[in-house]
């Protein structure tokens, strides 16, 4: 089968928004949303899989006029839109919520609760708003955790003290807690400040992506996926078709079955939707 053969079955475009989609201003160019329009006349669906929070990627699918499920939290929650009706939620055991809220307080770190709808600390956690980067998700302060242990879909520790936050890490990985998956980072902002990041183990866009394709009934071959960056690489071990940025880590460059010429902030998503577009039409 040849490329033009294999793009015209395409069913459906699943694409990471920041550094793919978006500019590095965060825009969406008005050459990629008449695209999307146009392929949308060839029954081609478009979604994205992002680690923003859904609250914080509504007003996109609304720019984009989607109307199908899409994947947020880097594969933890997939939601319809704009239906709302919620496709898959991978939550955190409220003990090891418990958990972390006491290793927080005991150690003097920084502790925040991701929900779908916000990020939510308390005002001892007040630096939370200035040092926690999540895309266009939606900060609230509130008096206690108590009452929101459930329905936590990511727990993020922020510490100036690298030593103690690696022990945190140790705690919340086998042999000591069981089903949860750690990410420890230096961040890249703030000099001296590290972060480590909990969530529920196996989720990640890859299977976030196994799950919305089985909903839709859509064949992985005849879906597409495009990214840049290292929390893309599972959705490029899936038998989709595989759509590169030009400015994309080589580690995905080597899995993807295209590379666009253009970057992100010069509308290489743009690119390769001209070239299914054209694939579509014949």
């Amino acid at each position: 089968m040849t490329d033009k053969e294999k793009l015209q079955n395409v069913k459906i475009i699943v694409s990471d928004l920041d550094g793919t989609l978006l500019a590095n201003d965060g825009s969406i160019s008005e050459r990629s949303k008449k695209l999307i329009r146009e392929l949308h006349k060839y029954d081609v669906l478009f979604s994205f899989s992002t680690g923003r929070l859904h609250s914080a990627v509504t007003d996109i699918a609304k720019e984009l006029e989607i109307n199908n499920p899409i994947i947020s939290l880097d594969g933890s929650v997939i939601v319809d839109y704009p239906g709302g009706k919620t496709i898959f939620e991978s939550f955190i055991k409220k003990k090891y919520v418990k958990k972390a809220i006491s290793y927080a307080e005991n150690y003097l770190l920084n502790i925040a609760l991701c929900h779908s709808d916000a990020i939510y600390y308390t005002e001892h956690n007040s630096v939370i708003p200035k040092t926690l980067n999540k895309f266009g998700a939606r900060y609230e302060q509130i008096d206690s955790y108590d009452k929101y242990l459930d329905k936590t879909l990511e727990i993020v520790f922020i510490g100036e003290n690298r030593e103690t936050i690696k022990f945190v890490t140790d705690k919340f990985t086998f042999p000591y807690t069981i089903g949860c998956s750690t990410s420890f980072f230096k961040s890249q902002r703030y000099k001296g400040v590290f972060y480590l990041e909990i969530r529920k183990a196996g989720s990640n866009k890859g299977k976030g992506l196994k799950r919305l394709l089985k909903y839709l009934k859509i064949p992985p071959r005849h879906a597409v996926v495009m990214g840049d960056w290292y929390n893309d690489i599972s959705m490029f071990e899936s038998k989709a078709i595989k759509i590169a940025v030009a400015n994309s880590i080589p580690e995905l460059v080597r899995r993807a079955d295209h590379v666009t010429t253009k970057t992100n902030d010069k509308e290489g998503a743009a690119e390769f939707f001209e070239m299914l577009l054209s694939a579509k039409k014949g």
